[in-house]
């Protein structure tokens, strides 16, 4: 897979941030460079796992967004549910039982991050490894919770089960600054089609595009990736990868898709799907027409 070392160099809110402490702190995690000491190798050995067609089961491509978000609402249920029969006399039983199937579940949930989490670019990954630490952190006091339970520990097994619930809900935070704030597993291309009035645009003449050959054409403020295949054919997409923005129009083209440059995604030239991932959502795509002189025009799809 090729990576481009050019798509860390972004600024990040931390170069600027004024707002609340919380904030700053926040925004901080991504500017927190001893964290690639352990992210950088880290990264590198989750994309060498041999998961094959697991991977884009667990990156959530047939699911159309990242699968870890719905993952994790088991361990969480669970582990909640466990503390409000903390307070419920005679249902200690229940409690362990919950708290162990959190555990368990949050297995699954912590694979599917974990593959996210290693195609994010540097600063997404720094918050990522907190935000992955106060978890497992959470999942180690569930664990020795369930196993003081088992041993007769009761009291030492709901003070764990508390504290497993505070850093599961410190990573919660984390894990939505990294979402939200900066946009990790978000589909970056889904403003294209608000960019763009409904109608068709002219795009030059069909001799700038090389037949098969990947070019990129602005559209307003908007990049479209151009790929002529025959005299009367011409594909069209949203040139910036959904996923993290990276430059189709420098990408590979090859058996009718489409490579990003800078994660591997595959996007198919005729409709823009995301045949592989990491790329969870597909890219915007655009009908092509020629005018009598032979010059392309592309619309958005069904516009008027």
């Amino acid at each position: 897979m090729r990576r481009n070392p050019a798509r860390h160099r972004r600024p990040s809110p931390a170069a600027t941030a004024s707002g609340d402490p919380l904030v700053r702190a926040l925004d901080a995690l991504g500017e927190f460079t001893p964290l690639d000491t352990v992210a950088g190798p880290l990264s590198r050995a989750v994309r060498r796992l041999p998961l094959g067609p697991l991977r884009d089961v667990l990156h959530g491509r047939w699911l159309g967004h990242p699968l870890h978000p719905a993952l994790v609402q088991v361990p969480v249920g669970a582990w909640m549910s466990a503390a409000v029969l903390d307070v419920v006399p005679g249902a200690e039983r229940g409690a362990r039982t919950l708290v162990g199937l959190g555990v368990l579940s949050a297995l699954p949930a912590a694979w599917s991050g974990w593959v996210d989490w290693a195609e994010q670019h540097e600063a997404q990954q720094r918050t990522g490894v907190v935000h992955a630490g106060a978890n497992v952190l959470a999942i180690g006091l569930f664990a020795g919770s369930w196993a003081a339970r088992g041993r007769g520990r009761t009291g030492l097994g709901r003070a764990l089960t508390r504290a497993g619930l505070t850093s599961a809900s410190l990573g919660a935070m984390i894990g939505g600054h990294l979402a939200y704030r900066q946009s990790a597993g978000a589909n970056k291309a889904e403003p294209v089609p608000h960019l763009l009035e409904p109608r068709w645009y002219g795009m030059g003449p069909l001799d700038e595009y090389p037949a098969g050959e990947p070019v990129r054409r602005m559209l307003g403020e908007v990049p479209l990736l151009v790929v002529r295949m025959t005299e009367d054919e011409a594909y069209v997409l949203g040139d910036r990868c959904s996923h993290d923005s990276g430059p189709l129009s420098e990408g590979e083209v090859r058996d009718g898709c489409v490579e990003c440059p800078w994660d591997g995604s595959l996007f198919r030239l005729s409709d823009g799907w995301n045949v592989h991932g990491p790329a969870t959502a597909p890219q915007p795509s655009f009908e092509a027409g020629f005018d009598g002189d032979g010059s392309l025009r592309v619309r958005l799809p069904r516009a008027d």
